[in-house]
């Protein structure tokens, strides 16, 4: 297996990798759930909805990545197609809380476990970067507030370049913001297909991180931020 500590720069995805996507989202969520009394109007509770919600939102993201709907469309559809699966439709509802979960979810400056102590170990030693599927507006307000946007050289946000991951494209650009070439490069993320695939396809080594592990996953794999540590 390729030697890591070899490589010279260290690239991560952000949400759900740094930025703790899930729990911050699950604070708001949970809110707007009992604000706008979606208990009463789906007849479910909130962990139910949750979990349809989640499933919505991966899909429409899914079909983000490959151009097959825009930005505006993820974004006012979602919650209303949550809304449906319990017979609920309401598309201006599901506008105002659209609204104030974009301006609310954020402001969230949950980190994953070990995430600064990690950081300020590797970045003493590589190069650091971040390539992010997010939306400008909303990464920014994440990683200023986080504390964490010290640590990096680049940050690439996918909708400032018109690219998205797993797309090789984004990867030569990544390449070409930090003057090096593709063997000299490893990818960081949560996700198989945008984070590991993509970077794969670009020539790149990856590290896949997910807290539950992949037991159909063969290539690097940490269930911690703090396993980096040892492997660089």
């Amino acid at each position: 297996m390729v030697n890591l500590k070899l490589k010279q720069h260290l690239f991560f995805d952000f949400d759900d990798t740094l930025w703790d996507f899930e729990k911050n989202s699950a604070i708001v969520l949970k809110d707007l759930f009992a604000e706008f009394e979606l208990e009463t109007k789906l007849k479910t509770d909130f962990n139910t909805f949750h979990q349809q919600y989640k499933t919505v939102n991966q899909v429409l993201w899914s079909q983000y990545y490959k151009k097959q709907i825009d930005k505006t469309y993820l974004r006012n559809h979602r919650f209303n197609e949550a809304f449906k699966l319990f017979n609920y439709d309401n598309y201006h509802e599901n506008l105002v809380v659209t609204e104030q979960y974009l301006i609310r979810s954020p402001k969230g400056t949950l980190l994953k476990e070990n995430c600064v102590e990690v950081l300020d170990y590797l970045h003493q030693k590589y190069h650091l970067h971040i390539i992010t599927n997010g939306f400008k507006e909303v990464q920014d307000i994440k990683l200023n507030g986080s504390g964490i946007k010290k640590y990096f050289k680049n940050v690439i946000i996918s909708e400032e370049h018109q690219l998205t991951k797993p797309d090789k494209k984004i990867f030569r650009l990544a390449e070409e913001f930090t003057s090096t070439k593709n063997q000299h490069c490893v990818m960081i993320g949560d996700s198989l297909e945008s984070d590991i695939q993509g970077a794969s396809n670009a020539g790149w080594e990856a590290i896949y991180f997910s807290e539950s592990g992949a037991k159909d996953f063969a290539g690097h794999q940490i269930k911690n931020l703090m396993e980096l540590k040892s492997i660089f």
